[in-house]
């Protein structure tokens, strides 16, 4: 029998979801990085947290190779949000934002955009969560999720955002308890979500790093 073939077109860009294997490690963060004290540890993450929110400005209009800024909506958009709730606290929330809008093209200016070219913006950018590796620049993010189980913890990337969630749930006669987690940070374009790693500490703290956009393409 003969075969057909059905194409579908959509008038709206789908999203490109991804999801990301959280490895476990041996290692401990608090024990190695922080001689065993927790709380130097919760002072360097409230220190990331502030350089996250330092990013967004960074990335929220960077387009790879010099291109003109990417179109943001009028509505306002967190390139980092961090919600955490317990039903026993109080809760400590980041608004989330609406997701961005998806890129336009307005002509032979936007296709100019992806011919090879160097591009000094992200070689400029510093930030220490960018750390220098011998293959080029990598972001390192790290996350507390030391109140939840591996299984419970879930990591991926939606186009251009990264998105950690965790979720736990127990239920006893007296009571219930229910612990959530939401971050999202937005990555600058043109990050390659396949080359994203997650890694998982004995402690509880996850490390997302994720190489940045090659910098210098050869003619």
């Amino acid at each position: 029998m003969p075969t057909y073939t059905r194409t579908y077109s959509y008038s709206k860009r789908e999203m490109s979801e991804r999801r990301i294997d959280v490895n476990r490690s041996n290692y401990s963060v608090i024990d190695n990085e922080f001689g065993n004290m927790r709380d130097r540890f919760e002072q360097e993450m409230r220190r990331v947290e502030e350089e996250m929110k330092r990013l967004r400005s960074e990335f929220e209009g960077y387009r790879p190779n010099g291109g003109p800024p990417a179109a943001i909506s009028n509505q306002p958009y967190n390139a980092y949000s961090n919600t955490s709730s317990h039903h026993e606290t109080s809760n400590r929330t980041g608004g989330f934002g609406s997701p961005l809008p998806p890129p336009s093209f307005h002509g032979p200016s936007d296709l100019m955009a992806h011919r090879p070219t160097y591009d000094p913006y992200l070689d400029n950018l510093k930030s220490p969560l960018i750390k220098d590796e011998s293959d080029g620049k990598t972001l390192r993010l790290r996350f507390d999720v030391a109140n939840y189980k591996p299984e419970e913890v879930t990591v991926k990337t939606i186009d251009n955002r990264l998105l950690v969630h965790a979720k736990h749930e127990e239920k006893t006669p007296q009571r219930t308890v229910f612990r959530e987690y939401n971050q999202e940070f937005l990555l600058p374009r043109g990050t390659n979500p396949e080359q994203i790693s997650s890694t998982l500490s004995t402690d509880g703290v996850l490390t997302v790093e994720a190489p940045l956009p090659q910098l210098a393409i050869q003619q």
